[in-house]
């Protein structure tokens, strides 16, 4: 029978949400700029106007200007499909640490039949 391990600590488990928080937030940081970068050049946007795009495609609510160019439109398709994956991702990391420390304690509260 293997040996009973113990909960974490608090301090451990602190500091595992805030490295997760930390590389969730890079993820949605490098993506929203990959948004921006696009937005500016394939739809000639200031840099504020591609900020917004980006921030509302990444976010799933949909671009405020239109595309008008086929480069515009290929760009728009696979920044729309890159953004549902890498913000689902980053939501995946931000609570992974949490339902691991649940899981571990639904572990450790089961006794052994």
């Amino acid at each position: 029978m293997p040996a009973k391990k113990n909960l974490p600590s608090k301090k451990h488990f602190s500091k595992r949400i805030l490295i997760s928080f930390s590389l969730a937030f890079a993820l949605l940081v490098i993506s929203l700029l990959i948004g921006v970068l696009g937005y500016m050049y394939f739809f000639n946007l200031s840099w504020v106007d591609g900020l917004l795009n980006a921030s509302m495609i990444l976010t799933g609510m949909g671009p405020v200007n239109a595309a008008t160019t086929n480069s515009g439109k290929l760009f728009a398709s696979v920044y729309a499909i890159y953004s549902g994956v890498a913000f689902l991702t980053s939501v995946a990391v931000l609570f992974a640490p949490i339902l691991h420390r649940f899981l571990h304690k639904f572990h450790l509260d089961t006794d052994d039949i």
